[in-house]
C-alpha cells in the first residue's frame, strides 16, 4: 500500500505541475493569437483522466490489488514512457499545452520525436493509462481507460490535425 500510495502522489505532483506548466504556456501562445478548439473536449478529457484516478484508487483498496509480479518490467515501460512524454513536451515548448491551442501563421513542430511521430505525447498518454494500473495489478482500470483514452484521443487528434491544417503555415496530414 506504501508503495501505490508514494507512486499516486508522485503522479498527482506530476499532473498538477503539467497543468501549471499548460497555464503558463497557454498564457504565452494566447498574447501570439493562439486559437482554442474543442473546449467542450478538453473538459471531457479532465473529467477521464480525473475518473482514471478514482478508479485506480478504487480499484487497488476495493479488490484488494497488489504490486504486480512484473513490475520491474512494467515500471521501465513507464519510465521510457516518461522520457517520450517530457521529451515531447521540451520539443514542443511554448506551443505544449493541454488544450488544443494553435497559433496561426506558424509552422508545426517537426523536431524531438516530431521528427518521427505525428503525436508522440499522446503515445505516452496512451502507454500510461495502460501501464500505471497494470504496476499494481488494477486490470479493470488499464482495460477501461486505455478503451475509452483511445475514444478520446482518435476524436481529439482528428480536430488538433484540422485546425492544425486550417490555421498553419505548412498544411499538416489529415488524420
Amino acid at each position: 500500500m506504501k508503495l501505490f500510495i508514494i507512486f499516486l502522489v508522485f503522479l498527482i505532483f506530476q499532473r498538477v505541475s503539467e497543468l501549471l506548466l499548460a497555464r503558463k504556456n497557454e498564457a504565452a501562445v494566447r498574447k501570439m493569437g493562439a486559437v482554442e478548439f474543442d473546449g467542450s473536449g478538453y473538459r471531457a478529457i479532465v473529467l477521464m483522466h480525473a475518473a482514471f484516478f478514482i478508479s485506480l484508487v478504487t480499484e487497488y483498496a476495493l479488490l484488494g490489488r497488489s504490486v504486480n509480479g512484473h513490475w520491474p518490467f512494467l515500471l521501465t515501460v513507464f519510465l521510457l514512457t516518461q522520457a517520450l512524454r517530457y521529451w515531447s513536451i521540451l520539443s514542443l515548448g511554448k506551443y505544449w499545452n493541454t488544450k488544443i491551442l494553435v497559433v496561426p501563421g506558424t509552422l508545426p513542430v517537426t523536431r524531438g520525436p516530431y521528427k518521427y511521430i505525428r503525436h508522440p505525447n499522446y503515445l505516452a498518454v496512451i502507454i500510461e493509462i495502460a501501464v500505471i494500473p497494470l504496476i499494481f495489478s488494477c486490470y479493470i482500470t488499464s482495460a477501461l481507460f486505455s478503451a475509452i483514452n483511445l475514444i478520446a484521443l482518435r476524436r481529439r487528434i482528428r480536430i488538433e490535425e484540422s485546425a492544425l491544417h486550417e490555421c498553419t503555415s505548412e498544411k499538416a496530414p489529415t488524420a
